[in-house]
């Protein structure tokens, strides 16, 4: 492929990938994608084989913002309660952090992808326990390092935790109250502190 391939390719996926996760795979007609990179039909199709392959891979870009911006979170302070406050801290600002991106790409494309596209599904399900699993890894390199006390497994609790967390993601945005989300992690990092903190 060509740099200026390449390119095309980049920017048809950055340009479109709010388009999708805001009004979905169904939703999104091929004149929404042709107004807003103002490219042909078959400009976009040369880059891509098909809608869901170009639906796909504007999922996988948000995704990947995501996981890099958990990824930064995750790493931030010396211990695994530090990392799981800063964590924390990021999904109170979650709304303004996937404003850009038409919302929580889990939460929108997780449900609109449920009956219409299971390519689409499985992606946000292997998202969904990629995320559980570096909460995961956080919570048990802190319970070897003697830095918290965890009742159970490591993965049950990070389980329990995105589910609070995207659960309060799906409220907040079906009510338009970011009340749900503030209260929900001001709630978690209560537990955090009562229930891992030695």
């Amino acid at each position: 492929m060509t740099k200026k391939a390449e390119r095309t390719t980049a920017y048809i996926i950055e340009t479109v990938a709010p388009i999708f996760n805001k009004h979905g795979y169904v939703g999104t007609s091929m004149s929404d994608l042709t107004e807003a990179t103002g490219l042909t039909k078959g400009a976009i199709y040369g880059n891509f084989e098909n809608k869901e392959a170009l639906a796909l891979s504007s999922f996988e870009y948000n995704r990947n913002l995501l996981l890099s911006a958990i990824d930064h979170k995750l790493e931030f302070g010396t211990d695994a309660l530090d990392k799981l406050y800063s964590l924390l801290a990021f999904y109170k600002q979650y709304d303004v952090f996937t404003l850009p991106m038409g919302g929580c790409p889990l939460l929108n494309v997780g449900v609109d992808a449920q009956g219409n596209n299971k390519l689409l599904a499985a992606a946000v399900k292997e998202t969904i326990k990629e995320v559980e699993g570096k909460i995961a890894l956080v919570l048990e390199n802190g319970a070897k390092q003697n830095e918290i006390r965890l009742a159970v497994p490591p993965l049950q609790f990070a389980k329990q935790l995105f589910t609070m967390i995207q659960g309060a993601i799906a409220m907040s945005t079906m009510t338009q109250d970011r009340k749900y989300l503030m209260n929900t992690i001001t709630y978690l990092e209560y537990l955090i502190k009562q229930e891992l903190r030695k």
